[in-house]
């Protein structure tokens, strides 16, 4: 499969999908957030994957500025009691965290293959 040649995947694309960096078709994820050994489709190895801590950075960054902003602005428009901010804003913490781990580790990833990092060298040559 070394041979084949692969047109370019958006690291955008591949993050969206959770898909193969290389192809954009195959499975990037075996379990939750497991990385799979390898992609289905191309066979790119994928055992060597570490996103690190970059993915949660992005993800407390982007939440913050909307939950913060959302409950600044609920808080001036409404002036609610203080346990219907308890009530509705964890919530809304947690489940946008979990929505936007796959992708935002599957970008990471991709942008690791796009840009030739450590994990990613002695590949055959295709970006």
């Amino acid at each position: 499969m070394a041979g084949h040649k692969h047109p370019p995947v958006s690291a955008f694309t591949a993050a969206i999908g959770c898909a193969c960096p290389r192809c954009g078709r195959g499975r990037l994820f075996s379990g939750f957030l497991e990385v799979a050994p390898a992609c289905g489709v191309c066979g790119l190895d994928l055992r060597a994957q570490d996103s690190g801590d970059g993915p949660a950075v992005f993800i407390i960054l982007i939440l913050g500025f909307g939950v913060v902003g959302l409950a600044l602005w609920l808080e001036i428009a409404r002036e609610p009691p203080l346990w219907l901010h308890a009530l509705l804003w964890p919530p809304l913490i947690v489940g946008g965290s979990l929505a936007l781990l796959r992708p935002m580790k599957a970008g990471m990833i991709a942008l690791q293959y796009r840009h030739r990092t450590h994990t990613f060298d002695g590949l055959d040559g295709q970006p």
